[in-house]
């Protein structure tokens, strides 16, 4: 008689179920104990029934594991803990530097705008400035020319050699 191939779904008549239940788990039970002998593992294996019924089975002590297991689970909770610390760290040092990154390129901004102004006030002040020299000049020129003109007709030239 050949094994075959069951379809894996919930049993409908009560009895049958049991029965496979109880042959499933006495087979999960030896299982664990052939794992445990063989590669000299800590098992601890827990079944309820669909009646509420506790089967257990345990390489050692089922509490023993289970207190194994909740220490690593801890410890892995405490790693993910301090994971989570780290990267939340990160997270706020990254958020402090783009501030400060904005507010530094925001204040460049600003000081590149005013350095702007400042070298268009430069521009107009030489402008302007070079406006009044010229003006200026051209007025010293014409006051030269007829104070010159005036004191022509004052006093007569007289050279050094004659004096």
């Amino acid at each position: 008689m050949t094994r075959r191939k069951i379809e894996i779904k919930r049993i409908d008549k009560k009895t049958a179920r049991q029965v496979t239940f109880s042959k499933r788990t006495k087979g999960l039970f030896k299982k664990a104990m052939e794992l445990s002998t063989l590669c000299h593992a800590e098992i601890a294996l827990i079944v309820f029934s669909a009646t509420g019924k506790l089967f257990e089975y345990g390489s050692s002590s089922v509490q023993q594991v289970i207190g194994r297991f909740n220490l690593h689970s801890d410890q892995n909770l405490n790693r993910m803990d301090q994971q989570s610390l780290e990267l939340q760290l990160e997270n706020d040092t990254y958020t402090v530097l783009s501030k400060e990154i904005l507010e530094k390129t925001h204040e460049l901004r600003k000081d590149e705008m005013f350095l702007n102004e400042i070298t268009a006030l430069k521009q107009k002040y030489l402008t302007t400035a070079n406006a009044y020299v010229d003006a200026s000049w051209l007025k010293f020129e014409k006051i030269a020319e007829t104070s010159l003109g005036l004191i022509e007709l004052r006093v007569p030239f007289v050279p050094s050699d004659e004096i």
